[in-house]
């Protein structure tokens, strides 16, 4: 089972990776984590990027390709998840070309569907213990006790800098800039459906698992709309 799971910053895109990951044994294939790993290895397509960037200049599609398909030929054997790639047609058609020359297949490209309004809500409500990592919320997730963490009784806690609503808006725009080439692509070959990425964590899972199981998969343009 190959996948591509498509949503903006605060999605859940990574919790729904690491999940499926666990339960099913695929392999999140990011292709920013992929570099970066490649990078500090000094491998020989490592150092055709650090070249690149360094230089200041983009990561080439064929470098970034070359990446997918070491991931694929090594560790990707239960299926991957797409995260960060293809973002435009060209790449798409990449993509459909290393999974073919290894006997593979896309299966769905997965959007989890979000309204802008409450994202916002939910990424900027955000705020974690500067001890223990634990995460908590403005208002769906507050520590029992005022200023102590429930975990480890810390009484620090930190948010991230990027975690305000003019950057969340702006990486909202670039999602938006940057899937809309794709999707037609994908849904001319019916291969996308859309979950309320709104949902609980658990509910997203079970969507995401009745795409995957075959049961009542939502087909391209049913659902809400994607309000962005």
């Amino acid at each position: 089972m190959n996948i591509i799971l498509l949503g903006p910053p605060g999605a859940g895109k990574g919790t729904q990776a690491q999940r499926l990951e666990q339960a099913r044994g695929m392999v999140q294939l990011s292709t920013g984590d992929m570099l970066r790993h490649a990078v500090a290895a000094g491998t020989p397509i490592g150092l055709k990027a650090k070249a690149v960037m360094d230089a200041g200049e983009l990561v080439s599609d064929a470098i970034v390709s070359a990446l997918i398909g070491e991931r694929l030929d090594g560790s990707a054997g239960n299926g991957a998840i797409f995260d960060g790639f293809p973002r435009t047609q060209h790449q798409a058609e990449a993509l459909d070309l290393l999974l073919a020359d290894r006997g593979r297949k896309l299966d769905y490209v997965i959007e989890l569907q979000v309204d802008e309004e409450a994202l916002v809500d939910r990424i900027t409500g955000r705020f974690s213990c500067a001890k223990c990592g634990v995460g908590y919320h403005d208002k769906f997730k507050l520590p029992r006790v005022e200023g102590t963490c429930d975990a480890c009784g810390a009484h620090e806690f930190k948010r991230r800098p990027d975690d305000n609503e003019t950057t969340v808006r702006t990486r909202m725009a670039e999602y938006r800039a940057k899937t809309a080439p794709i999707l037609p692509y994908y849904e001319e070959r019916g291969l996308v459906r859309r979950i309320d990425g709104m949902a609980s964590v658990e509910e997203v899972a079970r969507q995401i698992d009745a795409v995957l199981d075959g049961e009542g998969a939502q087909q391209p343009g049913e659902g809400r709309s994607l309000q962005l």
